[in-house]
């Protein structure tokens, strides 16, 4: 498994966001899947003890969009076009998840992805499935500024 890149202001993986969530990721090549293991504290609740469904569909949005760059590098790194949640029960606080995503079929502007996050007990609290596409080319521009800090794969202290 091999680290990837983080951005300075990302809500999820910004390390320079004083309200983000400071995850990251790992890849593995062989598998073709990359993995985000956090805990999300009350802190990004809707009732007490439940991760609030917008950041769940954030931290699959993420992941399962991550593993376009496994093969491609981080310059494949793609927009969100279109995103299906199941939420097929509750993902706790304050509890280790496990969150999955994959490339399921792709081409040369858009990809199928899908995540799932894993509870402890082996069992899957929501899954999804999105159609990523390359951004275009004023979107990109606006990037510049992370250009640095997108190409480490550790952080810079």
């Amino acid at each position: 498994m091999t680290r990837q890149p983080t951005s300075l202001g990302c809500f999820l993986c910004g390390r320079n966001n004083p309200h983000g969530l400071h995850v990251s990721w790992t890849q593995d090549k062989e598998a073709k899947t990359v993995l985000c293991e956090t805990e999300i504290s009350e802190h990004y609740r809707s009732y007490p003890g439940i991760v609030h469904g917008g950041i769940v569909a954030a931290l699959l949005d993420e992941t399962s969009g991550r593993a376009i760059i496994i093969d491609n590098g981080p310059d494949a790194l793609m927009v969100t076009l279109k995103l299906e949640i199941v939420y097929k029960k509750i993902t706790p606080t304050n509890t280790k998840l496990k969150i999955y995503g994959r490339v399921k079929k792709t081409g040369t502007s858009r990809a199928i992805v899908e995540g799932e996050i894993v509870l402890p007990d082996g069992s899957v609290s929501a899954t999804c499935t999105s159609i990523i596409m390359k951004p275009p080319q004023h979107i990109l521009s606006g990037w510049s500024e992370e250009d640095e800090e997108w190409k480490r794969t550790t952080p810079k202290e």
